[in-house]
C-alpha cells in the first residue's frame, strides 16, 4: 500500500480522528505523530496525506431525528423476553425486574443514531450497561441515578445525528 492509503486506513480505524478531519479541527502534525506507529513514513509526509484525505471527506452534516423518548424504571434480567425493553443474546431486560433505567426512543432511529447516542452518553460520563436498536426502536440501559441525565442526552443527541 502507498503512504496515502496507509494514512487513510489508519485514520479510519480511529473514528474520533475521522470526525475531527471532517470538522477541520485537526493539528495535522500532531495527528501525524499520533499515527506514526501505524504508518511507515516521516511526520510531514503523513501530515500531507492527512490534509489531502481531509479535503476529500464530506462536511459533517447533521440531521434531526423524530423520535419519542421515554424512561422505563426498574429494568433487570427477566426470563420472558416477550416483556423485555431490550434483549441481546440470551439476556433480556424487562421492567420491574431490577434497578436499571431504560431510555427508549421510538421513531426515526437506526444504528447511526445509536452510535451517536452512545458517544454522547460516554462524553456525559453516563455508563451504559446495555444498548440496542431494531426497527423503529432504540434502547439504552443505565444505572437508576443516571436515568434523567440519560433522557436529556438521548433527546439532544437525536436532534443532531451525523448524516454520514
Amino acid at each position: 500500500m502507498s503512504l496515502a492509503e496507509d494514512t487513510r486506513d489508519a485514520a479510519r480505524r480511529r473514528p474520533f480522528l475521522l470526525a475531527a478531519l471532517r470538522a477541520d479541527v485537526v493539528n495535522y502534525t500532531a495527528a501525524a505523530r499520533y499515527l506514526s506507529d501505524d504508518v511507515d513514513g516521516d511526520t510531514e509526509s503523513i501530515a500531507t496525506a492527512l490534509r489531502r484525505f481531509a479535503e476529500s471527506l464530506p462536511d459533517p452534516d447533521a440531521e434531526s431525528r423524530t423520535a419519542a423518548v421515554s424512561m422505563r424504571s426498574g429494568l433487570g434480567e427477566a426470563d420472558d423476553p416477550d416483556d423485555a425493553v431490550l434483549a441481546v443474546g440470551g439476556t433480556a431486560l424487562a421492567p420491574d425486574a431490577g434497578s436499571l433505567t431504560g431510555v427508549v426512543a421510538t421513531g426515526d432511529v437506526d444504528a447511526r443514531a445509536l452510535a451517536h447516542v452512545l458517544g454522547r452518553l460516554d462524553a456525559a460520563d453516563v455508563d451504559v450497561r446495555a444498548a440496542g436498536v431494531a426497527g423503529d426502536g432504540l434502547a439504552v440501559a443505565v444505572e437508576r441515578r443516571d436515568g434523567p441525565d440519560a433522557v436529556r442526552v438521548v433527546e439532544d443527541a437525536l436532534a443532531a445525528v451525523p448524516a454520514e
